[in-house]
């Protein structure tokens, strides 16, 4: 049997809507109202377009979206990029997709202009696999700070420098 390939796009839908609610509700990690937040963005994306400032990248099988990253510029920076989310359907964690998405989202962040990502999460145990993840993918801890979301929940601050092309002489 054959699996169908994993498409990469980043045009949003409609439907992208409730397939990000699905899916981050499922990872069992977030609250009511930041699951409420992620779906928000992709609202405020479809109403706004590119001026959001909201960029996202969809890893879709067959008719399904089975991960997603949101990211965008922040303000007042000269070239500094939030990843807002990394969220990919349970069936699929360990696949390769969330790299690819990640990977993807470096891409299109860095033709943008950026030169450094910041990603925030929590300290909680949860978020132990999330961690490793952005560890292996270059990422470092560059802040945190003790009880930020609550009592023994830190806010951690990982960051990435991109490298930056130099023109030939």
């Amino acid at each position: 049997m054959q699996t169908d390939p994993i498409v990469y796009r980043s045009d949003v839908c409609t439907a992208d809507a409730e397939a990000v609610r699905r899916i981050v509700a499922a990872s069992g990690c977030f609250s009511a109202s930041e699951i409420d937040i992620a779906v928000e963005l992709v609202d405020e994306r479809l109403g706004k377009g590119l001026r959001s400032g909201y960029h996202f990248v969809f890893a879709q099988r067959a008719e399904a979206v089975v991960g997603y990253t949101c990211f965008g510029p922040i303000p007042c920076t000269e070239s500094g990029f939030d990843l807002y989310w990394i969220a990919v359907d349970l069936g699929m964690q360990g696949s390769g997709v969330s790299r690819e998405l990640l990977r993807r989202s470096e891409t299109q962040m860095r033709e943008l202009g950026a030169t450094q990502i910041y990603i925030d999460t929590s300290s909680r145990g949860h978020y132990d696999r999330a961690r490793g993840f952005y560890t292996s993918c270059g990422y470092r801890i560059a802040a945190e700070f003790p009880d930020f979301y609550g009592p023994d929940d830190a806010k951690v601050v990982y960051v990435k420098t991109l490298a930056t092309l130099i023109p030939p002489p």
